[in-house]
Parts: C-alpha cells; structure tokens; sequence
C-alpha cells in the first residue's frame, strides 16, 4: 500500500487502523466521470463500499440531506467513519493511502512518480476535463439536466477539447509504456482522465469518431486501460452505454415526427 507522507495532507496511518471496520459509503452518479472512476478503483481493489446513488437529473445534488455531505454539492463523495471528502482526484489519493492491499502503481511511493501524476491531474481540471464535459453537455445531455442547448459554448469546448487530446497525445503519453507518463501499468489518472474521455460515448458515432480518430496514441491507451481494468471497467460503464441508446432513439424519434 502506498506510503502518503509527502504531497497530501492525509496521515500516513490509516485511521482505519485504530477504529472498528466501517463501511464506505460513495455518494454518485454513474453518469458523472468522476464517480465512475472513484468506483472502478474500488472495484479493482476489492474495497468494500456502499454505493449510495444521487441521481444528477433529479437535482439530488442540491438537496440540504446531500450538502451535509458535500457543501459543494457535488458528487462523487465519500463518507469514512467520521470523514467526508469531496473531490474525485482526492478521494481517489485518500482511497489509495487508506485501504490495503493497493497496489503501488496506482499512486506510487516514489516522490518523484508521484509529483508526476499530480500534474497531470491538476492538468486534468482545466483542460481535459471541461472541454469534454462542456462540449458532451451543450450538444446532448442539456435537456435531461433540464439546461437548453449552446451551440456556441459547444464549439469552443471542442476546440479546448481538440487541444486537450493533443496534448494527451505528444506529452502525456510519452515514453514505452502504454499508460500515462510512460508508465507499465495504470495510475489515478489514467482512471480519472480515461473515465472522462468515456464520456464521449454518448455522442452520435460520426461525432465521436471524428473527434477521436486524429489520435492514435489515445485511443490505444484507451483500450489498454480498459483491458487493464476489466471486468469492472464494462460493468461501472453500462449505464453510459444505456444513456446512449436511450439518447439515439430520441434522435430517431425526433427526426421521423419532422417527416
């Protein structure tokens, strides 16, 4: 299990060392890339957790029950015993301090390896992450969160996004291995950045492909995550492969009561 005494604030004990076995509890929705990636790390690392759904399109973010466990009123989050953390890139740092038997590649003891993954995911954030969450948002999703679309808002995340995969491309994945950084095997921010990448599985193909096709490297390290990573991957992405029938079907049905 990785040691965490360096680039975090969380203790290098586990406080789950002095207390009685408790159950995690991970407050998410399925839809959202973040919580995917916090559950497919628990899965793959056989950490016990009560997934407790808060259902985005219904606004169950935003209820005074669900802000008592996050201010920010964002998912995913998790309560440990008496801890409440928010925040998909911290949760995932504590998830990987915390609980044992987590392998080392996941978030590396090594300072230096360490300080790396931290870079791309502060990367993520602002780059990466809201160009395909903006883009995926203004073109599909808008109306089941009950937003109007925007064309123009769209276009420019598709150029942040464009950029984004760019630069997954030439600097991220750089190096023999076929993950992030270099690397043999997957970390923190594989997870976070390919669940985020995920989400443009709900586009109609033609738009998908077209984004996607340009980057040959990504999608490589894409499918050798997945390959990495299942059975779970799959399975933690089922209600995004049902969101996209769900969506196409809408399309058809739009476009024949035109007709």
């Amino acid at each position: 299990m990785p040691t965490c005494p360096v680039l975090t604030d969380f203790p290098s004990q586990s406080p789950r060392s002095v207390k009685v076995k408790m159950t995690l509890k991970i407050y998410a929705d399925r839809m959202s890339q973040p919580s995917r990636a916090v559950i497919l790390f628990c899965k793959l690392n056989r950490i016990d957790f009560e997934e407790v759904k808060i259902d985005l399109s219904k606004r169950q973010h935003l209820s005074p029950e669900f802000k008592e466990i996050n201010p920010m009123m964002k998912v995913p989050a998790i309560v440990d015993g008496r801890f409440k953390l928010s925040e998909s890139h911290a949760i995932l740092i504590y998830l990987a301090c915390s609980f044992p038997g987590v392998a080392d590649h996941w978030y590396p003891a090594d300072v230096s390896k360490r300080a790396k993954i931290h870079s791309v995911l502060d990367w993520h954030h602002s780059n990466l992450r809201r160009g395909a969450m903006t883009y995926v948002r203004d073109t599909v999703l808008a109306p089941a969160l009950g937003l109007p679309l925007k064309p123009e808002s769209a276009a420019e995340a598709k150029k942040l996004l464009d950029s984004s995969l760019s630069n997954i491309e030439s600097v991220w994945l750089k190096g023999n291995g076929n993950f992030l950084l270099g690397s043999y095997q997957p970390s923190i921010a594989d997870l976070s950045l390919v669940c985020e990448i995920m989400q443009l599985e709900v586009l109609e193909d033609e738009d998908r492909t077209s984004i996607l096709s340009p980057y040959k490297k990504v999608q490589r390290w894409i499918e050798a995550t997945k390959s990495a990573t299942k059975p779970h991957f799959n399975d933690v992405h089922v209600i995004l492969f049902k969101a996209k029938e769900r969506l196409a079907s809408g399309r058809k049905a739009s476009l024949h009561s035109k007709m």
